[in-house]
């Protein structure tokens, strides 16, 4: 059996070991997991902030009613039970770690297999597809025996799916999901939903313009299903709520910060007067900032809104440049591992985690800037 604990929220450092809560309830209901993620950020971040320890307030929290019913165990899947403990875990990254999500993510990943005495093997794609698929054909040839994969791209997994059914190892996808059958082809995604980010972000942006301007939409990455996702339900939520709202520029700046700065020059010189830029995640936004700086505008002349929850960008809010920040939460290694460990024993795990994710304002920036990563 595994320990129940009571949740409470907040940002105090915990002291190990790790609290983590776990409740398996029946076949039918969806794994829960609340656990302690440490915040690892850009390099200063890392070496200041962070260092402090893990804290309840930077933990992913799951958010039952998102993450629906479907559970997933070892038998059903076809695998032996196991202990995590003697396992070989593989991780594949799909994107070089030059921006802090993916720092935080990594990061994650080793200190909570560090923390729980398990070997890991790593790999990083470096946003090439073709890539990930060899990396983690290659992890399973160095004898990874459960896959943690943060895939670049939903589809395509069929030759990794094919291989590790047939040497019968679990697959947990963090970040984004892989399209295949649930318990069959994987054990479960853990995640945001990505619409209901866009559906916030839309909140945001109404609630900042007051319902009324045009707003520019710095997109993605092409092709992304994050991108996808979170554009849906940003139009959405715009369309039905906010009909002064005028949608007058949407480009790519491929979720880099030179991206947004690049898409937000050429932004200022077709539509000189925008209300509101919709960045879809805090690189571009950041990008975003230094364009609209160098072209002479004031903080609040201009409202942003991201995705992400960065340091940088809780700052920004701080400083007036950006107005609010929706989270995406990197930390994945707590719920990844316990996840793992669960399957491996036996108990029901639920095969759609989704996780919740906070936000950040002018109300609120200051006090929660020691949460964002």
């Amino acid at each position: 059996m595994i320990e129940h604990h009571t949740h409470h929220t907040g940002a105090g450092a915990l002291s190990r070991p790790r609290r983590v809560l776990l409740a398996t309830a029946a076949v039918g209901a969806a794994l829960t997991l609340a656990a302690t993620g440490c915040a690892r950020g850009e390099d200063d971040v890392a070496a200041g902030n962070a260092a402090a320890g893990d804290t309840e307030g930077q933990a992913q929290v799951l958010d039952d009613a998102a993450s629906g019913g479907q559970t997933c165990n070892a038998q059903g899947h076809g695998i032996e039970p196991f202990d995590l403990a003697d396992k070989k875990v593989g991780f594949s990254q799909s994107e070089a770690e030059s921006n802090p999500f993916r720092i935080t993510e990594t990061q994650s990943i080793k200190d909570e297999a560090a923390d729980r005495g398990v070997e890991l093997i790593t790999s990083n794609a470096q946003s090439d597809f073709s890539q990930q698929i060899s990396d983690v054909q290659d992890l399973m040839s160095q004898g990874a025996e459960v896959l943690i994969i943060a895939p670049l791209n939903s589809d395509g997994w069929k030759p990794v799916l094919d291989q590790a059914r047939a040497d019968a190892i679990p697959i947990i996808t963090i970040d984004r999901p892989i399209n295949g059958t649930a318990c069959e082809d994987y054990v479960t995604f853990i995640g945001s939903d990505f619409v209901e980010q866009g559906r916030r972000a839309a909140d945001q942006m109404i609630d900042v313009l007051g319902g009324e301007g045009e707003v520019a939409i710095l997109l993605g990455a092409p092709g992304n299903n994050v991108t996808t996702d979170r554009t849906s339900g940003f139009l959405e939520r715009i369309e039905a709520e906010a009909p002064g709202i005028e949608i007058v520029f949407q480009q790519s700046g491929d979720f880099t910060r030179e991206g947004g700065q690049s898409v937000t020059e050429q932004l200022i010189q077709s539509q000189p007067d925008i209300s509101g830029i919709y960045a879809q995640n805090d690189e571009m936004g950041i990008g975003a900032v230094t364009a609209l700086n160098g072209a002479g505008k004031a903080p609040g002349d201009v409202r942003i809104v991201t995705v992400d929850g960065t340091q940088a960008a809780v700052e920004y809010i701080v400083d007036g440049w950006i107005a609010a920040v929706v989270e995406s939460n990197p930390r994945f290694g707590p719920l990844a591992f316990e996840a793992a460990s669960a399957f491996g024993a036996g108990e029901d795990v639920g095969t759609q985690l989704i996780i919740t994710d906070r936000e950040y304002d002018a109300d609120n920036a200051e006090e929660e800037l020691p949460h964002a990563y």
